[in-house]
């Protein structure tokens, strides 16, 4: 990595850490808040491409183990990663690397606008969502012991709101790109 990388993980690290600072919103009907810090994961894969998107969702982790209050609601520590919000925590640094994939392998400075879009919007809802939910509903499961059918059920819940920071993610990884492209291509 180079010294302009590292300072760009550093960077949306920092990004990913003041999303937190708004406050969480929880349900009383399942254990995991609504926060504003899973748009900053797919911001990371879409602008900064695989490598370095993973690699500032790992910061972030890393920050958080190490005990520092960097989540939503001020939360930090070893025990966050057992506790039911642990499996979408893991579930963001493959989110961030699989967005990161997708918009390397779709997105290109000569493509038209539209489609540039649907590449970011696809690539925020694949890795942003869906990788992220693979990680985290499964977890939830297993620490809640409810029914893995009931579980995803009221997972639909963070569905519009996800989809919300997808449309986010899509419209700031085609500004970026159009105005100071830091995106990796690979072919």
């Amino acid at each position: 990595m180079t010294t302009r990388d590292i300072v760009l993980v550093a960077l949306f690290a920092a990004i990913i850490v003041v999303l937190g600072l708004l406050p969480p919103i929880t349900l009383g009907f399942i254990p995991v808040p609504i926060t504003a810090q899973s748009l900053g994961v797919m911001l990371a894969g879409c602008i900064l491409g695989a490598k370095r998107g993973a690699g500032a969702v790992l910061l972030v982790l890393l920050l958080v183990a190490i005990g520092l209050p960097v989540l939503s609601g001020g939360r930090g520590g070893l025990a966050i990663f057992a506790s039911p919000t642990g499996g979408y925590l893991v579930g963001w640094v493959f989110g961030a690397l699989v967005c990161g994939l997708i918009a390397e392998r779709f997105v290109r400075e000569d493509q038209g606008e539209l489609t540039q879009f649907l590449a970011f919007l696809g690539a925020s809802v694949v890795g942003g969502i869906a990788v992220v939910y693979l990680f985290g509903i499964p977890w939830l499961v297993y620490m809640s012991g409810k029914a893995f059918f009931e579980t995803a059920l009221a997972s639909l819940v963070f569905i519009p709101g996800d989809l919300i920071k997808a449309f986010v993610a899509m419209l700031a990884g085609r500004a970026v790109l159009a105005g100071y492209p830091l995106l990796p291509q690979r072919a």
